[in-house]
């Protein structure tokens, strides 16, 4: 695709094709304004107003577009990313109003993953004019933030396993003038013995490690963000079958919120001392691979029961936890694509949520409803620890029986988390399986935009 910067530009005033939106309940009287002619292509092409509907209409010797929404006075940031996938290339703008949060969609719904197509016959760029210049640059810098996701999610294992997630950290700390600390072999053994453990069967050029990038004023609050970077996961001994294993690519899924997120942060240059944590690892099978029965040491000196080696993510954040509780920071946040049992109950569309502070939960809650990013929290009930319980270690890595998944995960995360310290934990799908307009099949930000919108309202 074209660069997101390019994509949306002030009204100038320059020659561009109009875009009129319509819904349902509206449709007749707009009919009535136009020629016979017109109504007839309308009619030809279908088009009644409905939803993500698209239809070209002659004019003289041009031509103007419609697009179909629920509501055309309050756009969502889906409502224009249809006509961005459809219409040809070219300018335009929106007839008689302004685009506000379509412009989020008309950015996203032009996203294309064609690295590695011989022959990606990508369309033109669409242009859209509008008069809100002093929210351009907002969006375009979400919007960035979320093709970052998909294109770290939809990469393939080979060349996106923990060096590549590397680079991605030095890129980022080359851009904003962070400071990045790789922990990787005998230290890594040594300070987070659980990342060490889980990638520790993986080839060497995939050989585990740990990226600490450190940010902004040392007098600000300190945010802590933490992804999951399981680059690929076989389930290691536990292995996982074929058709289980085949997403596997997007288990790093966590990890690419997370630089996104930082990528934000360090973009507006929020008053905040950021730490980012990516433990980067895979989840291989070889004679060193970790056991079913084993027990592993952790950073925070507790002992952990292996019941299930496919249980490997909330090890290697278990560690990262740890270290960022030790920054003694405001809040810290995390993602990761860390159970099914999150997807069960709340599909492919809602990530997980969980928090220690309901008021720190309402928030990020509220935010992503408002930002078209909505979350659904799940509890972190106290009566579920038990589930997590072992006859030989301080606490097991799995549940020895299927209830509340998302939630007995949380708990051995929090585990890990220092006492008193805010806590928000993402349990993310990472992928859209079904295509939608602005949202192509593939990886997707889910919870991104709810988290960012909430740490600029704390930290503004």
């Amino acid at each position: 695709m074209s660069e997101p910067k390019a994509l949306i530009r002030p009204d100038r005033g320059e020659d561009a094709v109009a875009i009129h939106l319509v819904n349902k309940e509206g449709f007749e009287v707009f009919a009535k304004g136009l020629t016979a002619g017109q109504r007839a292509s309308l009619a030809g092409q279908k088009f009644e107003g409905g939803g993500y509907q698209v239809a070209i209409v002659p004019e003289g010797d041009s031509w103007f577009a419609v697009g179909g929404v629920a509501n055309p006075e309050s756009l969502s940031s889906w409502c224009l990313a249809k006509l961005a996938e459809e219409l040809p290339e070219g300018v335009y703008r929106v007839a008689n109003a302004e685009p506000g949060p379509a412009m989020f969609g008309w950015v996203t719904g032009q996203y294309r993953f064609g690295r590695y197509k011989s022959e990606d016959k990508a369309p033109g760029p669409r242009v859209l004019l509008t008069g809100q210049a002093g929210q351009i640059d907002g969006y375009v810098a979400e919007a960035e933030a979320e093709c970052m996701v998909r294109d770290l999610v939809n990469a393939p294992p080979e060349d996106m396993g923990p060096a590549a997630l590397e680079a991605e950290c030095e890129r980022l700390a080359k851009a904003h003038k962070a400071e990045l600390t790789v922990v990787r072999g005998d230290a890594l053994e040594q300070d987070y013995p659980m990342i060490h453990a889980v990638g520790r069967a993986a080839a060497r050029h995939h050989a585990p490690r740990l990226m600490h990038l450190v940010w902004g004023d040392p007098s600000h609050p300190v945010l802590a963000v933490v992804g999951k970077g399981v680059c690929f996961d076989s389930g290691g001994l536990n292995i996982k079958p074929g058709a289980g294993m085949r997403l596997m690519k997007k288990d790093m899924g966590g990890a690419a919120h997370a630089l996104a997120l930082a990528s934000l942060i360090m973009g507006a240059r929020l008053k905040v001392r950021l730490h980012l944590l990516v433990p980067a690892v895979e989840n291989a099978i070889s004679g060193g691979a970790f056991r079913p029965g084993d027990v592993l040491k952790s950073r925070k000196g507790l002992t952990v029961e292996i019941d299930n080696t496919d249980a490997e993510g909330r090890l290697i954040l278990g560690d990262a936890l740890t270290r960022a509780s030790e920054e003694n920071p405001d809040l810290i946040v995390d993602f990761a694509t860390l159970t099914g049992a999150a997807r069960v109950a709340l599909g492919p569309d809602l990530p997980a949520l969980m928090a220690r502070k309901d008021e720190t939960a309402d928030a990020f809650l509220a935010a992503g409803k408002a930002n078209d990013d909505a979350a659904w929290r799940l509890p972190l009930h106290e009566g579920y620890r038990e589930y997590l319980a072992s006859d030989v270690a301080d606490m097991a890595n799995s549940a020895a029986n299927p209830f509340a998944g998302a939630s007995v995960a949380g708990l051995f995360l929090d585990r890990f988390v220092a006492d008193g310290i805010d806590w928000v934990h993402f349990d993310t799908f990472a992928w859209t399986p079904s295509p939608k307009p602005g949202r192509a099949r593939g990886g997707r930000g889910l919870g991104l935009r709810a988290s960012w919108h909430a740490i600029r309202a704390r930290y503004a």
